[in-house]
């Protein structure tokens, strides 16, 4: 026995599912999961001592590679400092200051723990805001683990949501309305039917948790549009896509305002923390100067902040890591194309940007039951092969790869070649 499938053992009696976020677990492609040990610039390494190139990325932040240097000495400082205090820092001021500074639309901000406090959070500011209750979001867009927005992906754009975990009562989603991705028809029947009750429409620009599935072009114009004609507040669930995509994440990529932007760990560099900002009169709904309530002890934690601010500070004196990561993900994800058509097999490569993402299917993925036709059964197949040449994959079809800016270009051709030999069998 291994050490992880040992560790894995030990894990399962005292932790549901022996992991503590699904997204790490090996159930739908089979074996054990890694237990990490230490990981550096492009590679993970377990703890029976095997190395992975990895394409996970910690779910994203790590778009310099793991354990920057300059982050990393920018952490043990503020730890020598103290880890918490519970109280207001200069660093929560300096980074609130840099993301209003560069993303568009974003006057006001407010450090929360996650992801899914910031758009649990980002929601009830828009409620607060609008005086309404309704809510729109997309079949196949993940916006965290809150009750109202765990809704099952229903055929019935028209009807309110069902609960889709135990625990969640139905009174929690019946002002969540579902829509279809990429369908602005389907948005505008709700806003048709409930023209004066929608708070907001929340979406993620690029889904990024159904696998990658880009907006369709004008798209996010259209549902721009929409808020604007019926009063409803337009969030943009960034928790991937901001400052990946670029400096001004999807907004600055695509060209369209949100009113409320949500942020994840990504501004942490991979440490517990989360934002949502925007508009300045929408924020200032948010308590202690609005109506608003929304609280958290250890919001804006010193180190996670002195991290955040190490990677948005690299990032905006090298703006050309931008150019060159977005360059690398339009070759490297082209090449796979190139080896998806060659092989004959039925299968798709979508991309945007540093984020990709293979489906096992003939259908052209466009939305969330396009991406549901995927063979999960072959995904596991190519999973189990990329990981037994050390290469880390999401250990799930509808999760992104995500190329970091320490990936080379020789890793990566290394990687097209385990590919190429898998399409091959």
């Amino acid at each position: 026995m291994t050490k992880s499938e040992a560790l894995f053992e030990r894990a399962c009696k005292v932790i549901p599912g022996g992991v503590n976020s699904p997204v790490r677990a090996f159930g739908s492609i089979g074996g054990t999961p890694r237990m990490i040990r230490k990981a550096d610039g492009t590679h993970m390494t377990d703890e029976d001592g095997n190395t992975y190139l990895d394409f996970v990325n910690s779910w994203g932040p790590m778009i310099l590679g793991h354990n920057h240097p300059v982050i990393r000495e920018a952490v043990v400082k503020a730890c020598e400092d103290g880890l918490s205090y519970g109280a207001a820092t200069a660093r929560e001021v300096e980074m609130a200051e840099l993301i209003c500074s560069f993303v568009p639309n974003v006057d006001m901000v407010r450090m929360v723990n996650s992801g899914t406090e910031a758009v649990m959070s980002a929601i009830r500011t828009a409620r607060g805001y609008t005086g309404r209750d309704k809510i729109v979001k997309f079949m196949g867009c993940y916006h965290g683990h809150s009750d109202a927005l765990l809704v099952q992906a229903g055929s019935g754009v028209m009807t309110a949501g069902v609960p889709d975990s135990a625990g969640v009562p139905r009174g929690c989603t019946r002002d969540t309305l579902s829509a279809v991705y990429n369908d602005v028809s389907s948005v505008e029947r709700l806003f048709e039917a409930f023209p004066e009750e929608i708070a907001a429409v929340i979406v993620e620009p690029v889904g990024a948790n159904m696998g990658v599935v880009p907006p369709a072009p004008g798209f996010l114009e259209a549902l721009r549009k929409l808020c604007d004609r019926y009063g409803a507040v337009l969030i943009f669930d960034e928790v991937i896509t901001g400052f990946r995509l670029g400096f001004t994440g999807a907004q600055g990529y695509f060209g369209v305002d949100a009113d409320l932007v949500t942020y994840g760990k990504i501004i942490g560099a991979g440490m517990p923390v989360g934002a949502y900002g925007g508009k300045r009169e929408i924020m200032q709904k948010v308590a202690p100067v609005g109506p608003v309530y929304q609280a958290g002890t250890l919001s804006g934690n010193p180190v996670a902040m002195a991290a955040g601010l190490a990677q948005l500070t690299l990032l905006k004196e090298h703006p050309e890591v931008y150019t060159e990561l977005n360059e690398k993900g339009a070759w490297f994800y082209g090449e796979v194309k190139k080896l998806v058509e060659a092989s004959g097999l039925d299968a798709q490569t979508t991309s945007c940007g540093s984020l990709g993402c293979i489906f096992f299917t003939a259908t052209p993925v466009c939305n969330y039951e396009t991406a549901k036709t995927s063979d999960t059964g072959l995904y596991a197949k190519y999973f189990n092969h990329m990981l037994s040449h050390g290469i880390y994959l999401a250990p799930s079809q509808f999760e992104a790869m995500f190329l970091s800016a320490a990936h080379t270009r020789e890793e990566l051709q290394g990687v097209l070649d385990v590919m190429q030999e898998f399409f091959r069998r």
